[in-house]
């Protein structure tokens, strides 16, 4: 503010910096909040994207109480079937139901001689020696969680300068590939009556990657720079207080 403002304005509107050791604890913890958001949830999930990776590498190494705690902890937040998730060590990364037809791979009925209408039985295993042994989250989900972070990542490095993407863009590229793959593959499957002409079909493993890469990426898209803009409406007056007037 300049000068002659500061002479015109009345005291009730002035707006003076509060000193540094008058900040309350509750707004400290805000101002590191704003400064450090981003790093926070790169850091969830890089964790969240890397511990599921780990599971296939203990089981491999013999460490399988360490992986039963991986594989038991991601159970409530994906379904796990082995059929729609990657495989480490193995003869192949996927190993895909027959009902997706993807040529030059086997699957997983071959290998596991398990019936793939049997879900149970898909999420709970694991692989062995020769097929590898099971990432603890889904191949959409990996692609989904890893595209956040990677644009998290390049958020950062951009210095948080990059605009959010309007909603109807994201509602377009982030929403529409992946519920047309998914809705699609779950209709098909219920052996509705009406929809009797619908084929039925499996997503393939690319598609689910593919898909799930567009979801986070354009989320992340959408969400973080609108997080900062948000963050940044408080900045300016984090360190201010409006001052009363004298007899006020």
């Amino acid at each position: 503010m300049s000068a002659s403002e500061s002479e015109v304005l009345p005291s009730k509107d002035r707006v003076d910096p509060v000193p540094e050791h008058e900040e309350s604890l509750s707004t400290r913890i805000g101002g590191w909040l704003r400064s450090h958001y981003l790093a926070l949830i790169n850091i969830a999930l890089a964790v969240y994207v890397i511990m599921p990776l780990l599971a296939p590498v203990f089981m491999k190494t013999g460490q399988t109480r360490a992986a039963d705690v991986i594989y038991r902890f991601y159970k409530p937040l994906c379904h796990q079937l082995a059929y729609r998730s990657f495989f480490f060590f193995g003869d192949q990364p996927v190993y895909p139901r027959q009902l997706a037809e993807v040529e030059g791979l086997k699957t997983y009925e071959e290998v596991s001689g398990l019936d793939s209408q049997e879900q149970t039985a898909a999420m709970v295993y694991r692989g062995n020696e020769q097929v590898g042994y099971k990432v603890a989250l889904c191949q959409r989900d990996i692609a989904i969680y890893a595209s956040l972070l990677l644009f998290g990542l390049i958020f950062a490095l951009a210095g948080r300068q990059i605009k959010p993407l309007p909603w109807a863009v994201w509602i377009l590229f982030a929403l529409g590939p992946m519920a047309l793959d998914g809705a699609s593959q779950l209709i098909s499957q219920q052996e509705i009556p009406a929809l009797g002409w619908f084929a039925m079909r499996e997503s393939t493993p690319f598609l689910r990657v593919f898909t799930g890469a567009m979801f986070g990426w354009f989320t992340a898209w959408f969400g973080l720079p609108s997080i900062e803009e948000m963050m940044n409406e408080g900045k300016s007056t984090t360190r201010s207080i409006v001052t009363p007037s004298e007899g006020a």
